[in-house]
């Protein structure tokens, strides 16, 4: 009976939550579109139906994001660069800023549920954050250079991509079971502060490398990764997204908009994770990642594939 009451609460607390975020991101585009913010150059035109494809791109985003730990930028950056016409680093600065919004739903959802583990969120997070910062500095010198900044997307999608199908298909993975992630402190710390760097330069929001990074390297359980990963791209994606918004990499209402189908995408994904097998998501989601670093790698030699 306490355990059902417990549970409850949770609940409601969860969908509060879930609800002050949402209308967060409400009014903050609303203040964007009544003060005429000016988007980025060679920000698409945003009409009905390009408002809509965003909202539903990110519901999708989070929701995946929810279930995998990787904050949905794997899957609106890639949509935005190739099928919506915004420019590589633009598609950087404005997913890695809806990533705010995800990570913090997501990560919020994984806690009320107990799907993570705080000390390795903590170390992990105090290293990314030395990190991003040193990445988004290394961004600023690579960004006119789109060419050479979508191979090296390509290149961070490709290791995560092969593992996850070998783990997932072709033998079986680490399957430790419990709540937590061991690791001593320098060891987590400077893992977050290596996903930092990638971060601030590729803007992924560090997911798709803690995921894998953290089940591989570290013999994490699979459900305490996922939450954990969301809840340590908070304060990546805050200050990875922060910085990009004032360099002027984001495209705001775009960025709003992704961040508002992410917030609802996500907890769905949060709330469904356990109802699918480890070694499923894995292949699934490897698959996706080739697909997505064939795409970059291969426009960056002047082939494009679907």
């Amino acid at each position: 009976m306490n355990l059902t009451k417990e549970t409850s609460k949770g609940m409601l607390r969860q969908q509060s939550f879930t609800i002050l975020l949402l209308l967060v991101v409400v009014v903050l585009w609303a203040v964007s579109v009544a003060m005429g913010a000016k988007a980025p150059k060679g920000t698409p035109e945003t009409g009905a139906f390009i408002a809509v494809t965003l909202v539903v791109v990110g519901l999708f985003a989070g929701l995946l994001g929810g279930l995998i730990g990787t904050g949905g930028c794997s899957v609106m950056l890639p949509i935005l660069h190739f099928w919506l016409g915004y420019p590589a680093p633009l598609a950087i600065g404005t997913t890695l800023f809806a990533v705010i919004f995800t990570a913090t739903s997501g990560g919020y959802g994984h806690m009320v549920r107990r799907n993570l583990d705080r000390r390795a969120t903590i170390l992990l997070g105090a290293g990314g954050i030395l990190g991003v910062i040193l990445g988004s500095w290394m961004f600023t010198s690579l960004a006119n250079d789109a060419a050479l900044l979508g191979l090296m997307l390509g290149l961070a999608f490709l290791l995560p991509a092969i593992r996850m199908i070998i783990e997932g298909g072709l033998r079986k993975g680490p399957s430790r079971q419990g709540d937590k992630i061991t690791g001593s402190r320098p060891a987590l710390g400077g893992f977050g502060a290596v996903i930092g760097v990638l971060t601030g330069v590729v803007g992924l929001g560090g997911g798709y490398a803690l995921v894998p990074g953290l089940i591989y390297l570290f013999g994490a359980p699979v459900y305490i990764t996922m939450g954990t990963s969301l809840a340590t791209m908070i304060p990546l994606a805050l200050v990875g997204g922060g910085i990009k918004l004032a360099e002027g990499y984001v495209a705001l209402s775009a960025g709003l908009l992704l961040a508002g189908g992410t917030v609802v995408g996500a907890q769905a994904g949060a709330a469904i994770i356990k109802r699918f097998k480890p070694t499923t998501l894995k292949l699934i989601f490897g698959a996706y990642f080739l697909y997505v670093s064939l795409k970059f790698v291969t426009a960056y030699f002047g082939v494009a594939i679907w």
